[in-house]
């Protein structure tokens, strides 16, 4: 039981391993490349697409390039994106590379992006015999002594080969001679020179000095060689060479070393004494990029700095010294210098790849850019962390080995940011730290992702009446904060119906500046007010819009005269009154009903008298236009009285209208024929006035029955009757073309509801006020229709009727009635006439009139004033 939480540890960081790893991004293995140095640039050495499983086209989509050694600042390879092929950049020197190295490989990485992949690439240079053999110096000297026995040896610096293996430093052939054989040795450091053996003595005696030359020849094809000319000097003996204190002396130098820093000293002694003990030191071999950076005092051995050194440009140097005696017995001891590395370079920040610009609706996370990021320092030196400021929202996620992925952290709005001015900032791990700071520019794509947006919720245009065609409105403005052809706003009237025509035959707006027009002129008796929608659109793509409603109101101007309704204006009718000759002061004798198609004050309607026949003998109301008698009526006045009435509004100028009024001052019919002295100059004929007396006669005669018979049936029922159900349409004239409403302005500002009733003889008048007549308002097109049973009663309460029957005419009472129903007043008035002679109207007569000693008035609002019933 106790070996299960141990098992499940165990499971548990084996499955978090697995997530970590499949978390990181991918790294695949080596791929591996053999090829010889010196090749021409544009040499292939391997197809890559091929070895990695990549198809060709995927190279260039993935942007596929191949990135040296942090160290390195040359490119030796190369892709062609084309054929996927790995080619030869620049030409590649084994040598200058690995040295005597035995094996020679350069690391490179293959970087492909989207998604980030790396690819090792190992390229085994393969040595070629391009380097020949070559000694240390040109000539040597050796000064052997002529007693010097047979087999003594003599040291000859073996030739040098920057080659390897088979192509380094094969054998070597000396000149023939009859002294000296040349033999190969190996030292225990494991390096090779040469031995001059002596095959025969010399003798000074015989030949003082030879020169022999001395040749190595490597193993490569084509075989190369290299020569030295041995230079021998009989002498005495010097049978002792300075022998070192070490073979091998290793030291330790500090990169950026001043001038003339003592590195090390080497020291050899020799067992001889005076000149053949004397030891000097000289650089036997050294490379000629070592020989620039040390130098070596001959009598005390001191290797010293005379070059900077840099641990970047070379961790490692090994030089030989060469140490001889006054007589040229020397030896040699090999120097390792170590150079240890310094923190003296800060880290370099290379922009890989970098999308610019950015749509500002890239998600958050989305990949931008990649960073490297190179230290040519070593260890810790070379440990770098990477930041960038903490106010962008961007951020570096680190990738594979030096690389970072700069990706966004949220939402990008053009509007609000445009452009980002990213600083990348590098840090390495030394003592002390070095930084390097790296300013990437990224701006932000626009997308259509805002509306036009108006500057008001909505707008009101004010305009008056009769306006010219084209006249500017006002004018709305909206702002879109997108760029270029996302932020151009159009403005366009939307489809709709003002008054069921297009809103387009009314207004315009100007595409570009959003100024409205009128395209006609407004009439306020038409319409007050209606609203409009404009839409605000750009021109992205898909396009976004915004509506804006405008409301236009128009104000009224005095552009309507008044419309005189009852009596008829001159030249459309002949209308006549009767007015009893017993008429007291102040009794009501007739009205003038005018309205005005404007409103508020232009529709204020006041009435006034400008002619009368006898000035003190009517009055009209101020703004009722009731015509009524100042004083009562006496023998002595004119039987025939004509009234001009004008009737003004209250605009500014004012406009007016007047009509003419004729009044017949008599009791009974009987004097009637009198009419005929009445001036019709201007409407009627005298064939027309005999025509008229005709209809009356016949229509009183007959009319008169007919009441007679229905006040009989009347007097029964104790109920007053309508004793006539007849309906006349009054002519056309009567009605003005269009009317608004006053809203109880005018002459009709209320409704009510009274009657008059006059007899003859009678010297009062008597009023009763009744209920409204709104429930008997005409529909359009249609006359007033009543049957007697529809109308209310007359009478107190009990029922008796009040109507006064002194009527000493003997013909009967006849009643008619005017009734008229005004489009858009609301408004009704009703005539109730009973007069003593009537005068029909013939189809080619202008006006039917209906005069009796009994006159009623009934007037209510109506919502169409459409005919005028007689």
């Amino acid at each position: 039981m106790s070996l299960w939480p141990a098992q499940f540890s165990v499971l548990g960081l084996v499955i978090s391993l697995g997530v970590f790893l499949l978390a990181l991004p991918t790294v695949c293995g080596d791929v591996a490349y053999s090829f010889t140095e010196e090749m021409k640039r544009g040499s292939v050495v391997g197809n890559i697409a091929k070895d990695i499983g990549l198809e060709v086209g995927k190279l260039a989509a993935r942007k596929a390039r191949i990135d040296a050694d942090g160290n390195s600042k040359r490119q030796y390879c190369g892709i062609n994106l084309r054929s996927g092929d790995l080619v030869v950049a620049e030409r590649i020197d084994r040598e200058e590379h690995c040295g005597e190295k035995p094996s020679c490989v350069l690391k490179f990485d293959l970087l492909l992006e989207n998604p980030l992949e790396l690819h090792r690439l190992s390229l085994q240079v393969q040595d070629v015999n391009d380097n020949a053999p070559i000694f240390p110096k040109d000539i040597i000297k050796l000064e052997i002594r002529e007693s010097a026995v047979k087999g003594a040896k003599y040291r000859i610096n073996a030739a040098h080969d920057a080659d390897i293996g088979k192509n380094s430093v094969e054998s070597y052939f000396l000149q023939q001679n009859p002294h000296f054989v040349f033999s190969i040795q190996t030292t225990s450091a494991g390096s090779k020179y040469g031995e001059l053996v002596l095959d025969k003595e010399l003798d000074r005696e015989e030949q003082q000095e030879m020169k022999l030359l001395l040749t190595a020849v490597d193993g490569g094809s084509p075989q190369r060689s290299g020569t030295v000319v041995i230079h021998v000097i009989v002498l005495d003996a010097n049978d002792n060479a300075p022998v070192f204190t070490k073979a091998v002396y290793t030291a330790t130098l500090p990169e950026n070393s001043p001038m003339k820093t003592p590195v090390i000293t080497v020291s050899a002694s020799d067992a001889d004494e005076g000149v053949n003990g004397e030891v000097t030191y000289e650089f036997s071999r050294i490379s000629d990029k070592s020989r620039n950076l040390f130098s070596l005092n001959q009598k005390t051995g001191e290797i010293s700095v005379t070059g900077g050194i840099d641990y970047e440009e070379g961790p490692k140097y090994e030089v030989f010294v060469e140490a001889k005696d006054g007589y040229g017995l020397s030896s040699e001891a090999k120097v390792i210098i170590d150079i240890t590395d310094v923190n003296d370079n800060a880290p370099v920040i290379y922009l890989k790849s970098l999308s610019n610009p950015i749509p500002e609706n890239v998600s958050p996370g989305t990949e931008v850019g990649i960073i490297n990021v190179q230290d040519r320092d070593s260890d810790t030196n070379k440990q770098v962390r990477c930041s960038i400021q903490q106010n962008a929202p961007f951020k570096l996620v680190p990738s594979i080995k030096n690389y970072y992925s700069l990706v966004t952290t949220g939402q990008l709005d053009r509007e609000l940011v445009s452009d980002y001015n990213i600083t990348i900032t590098a840090t390495d791990e030394g003592s002390p730290p070095l930084s390097s700071s790296k300013t990437v520019q990224l701006s932000v794509a626009d997308i259509n992702d805002n509306p036009p947006v108006f500057e008001e919720q909505s707008y009101s245009a004010y305009v008056t009446e009769n306006n010219k065609p084209g006249s500017t409105l006002c004018s709305v403005t909206a702002r879109d904060p997108d760029w270029r052809q996302n932020g151009t706003v159009i403005y366009s009237l939307l489809p709709g119906e003002v008054n069921g025509a297009p809103v387009s035959s009314y207004l315009s707006v100007n595409g570009d500046t959003g100024v409205i027009h009128a395209v006609r002129s407004f009439d306020y008796e038409q319409f007050r007010s209606f609203k409009v929608n404009v839409m605000a659109r750009d021109n992205g793509s898909p396009p976004l819009s915004s509506n804006v409603t405008v409301s236009v109101f128009i104000s009224d101007v005095n552009d309507n005269s008044p419309q005189i309704l009852y009596p008829a204006p001159e030249g459309n009718s002949f209308m006549t009154e009767l007015v009893p000759k017993a008429a007291h002061g102040g009794s009501l004798v007739s009205k003038v009903i005018a309205v005005d198609a404007d409103s508020g004050q232009n529709a204020w309607l006041s009435y006034h008298i400008v002619k009368s026949t006898d000035p003190g003998l009517f009055t009209i109301g101020l703004h009722s236009g009731e015509i009524r008698t100042q004083r009562d009526i006496s023998e002595s006045d004119s039987m025939k009285q004509n009234l001009i009435v004008s009737v003004k509004d209250n605009g500014q100028p004012s406009l007016s209208a007047t009509c003419s009024l004729y009044l017949l001052i008599s009791d009974n019919l009987a004097e009637v024929p009198e009419l005929k002295d009445i001036s019709y100059d201007e409407k009627n004929s005298k064939l027309t006035s005999y025509l008229i007396i005709a209809l009356v006669s016949v229509s009183t005669f007959f009319l008169t029955f007919i009441i007679i018979i229905l006040g009989v049936r009347f007097c029964r029922r104790r109920k007053p009757r309508l004793l006539f159900d007849g309906a006349v349409a009054i002519p056309s004239a009567y009605l003005p073309p269009n009317y608004a409403d006053v809203d109880g302005t005018g002459t009709l500002r209320s409704a009510y509801n009274y009657d008059a009733y006059l007899t003859t003889g009678s010297r009062t008048s008597d009023f009763k006020f009744v209920t409204s007549y709104n429930d008997n308002t005409l529909p359009a097109d249609q006359t007033l229709r009543k049957s007697p049973s529809d109308f209310v009663d007359f009478g107190d309460c009990d029922g008796s009727p009040e109507v006064r029957t002194d009527i000493t005419s003997p013909l009967a009472l006849f009643c008619f009635s005017y009734s008229v129903n005004f489009k858009r007043y609301n408004t009704l008035i009703l005539f109730e006439r009973i007069p003593k002679f009537c005068i029909m109207r013939r189809p080619s007569l202008r006006g039917l009139f209906y005069i009796s000693s009994f006159f009623s008035v009934k007037t209510t609002r109506v919502s169409d004033l459409r005919s005028l019933i007689v």
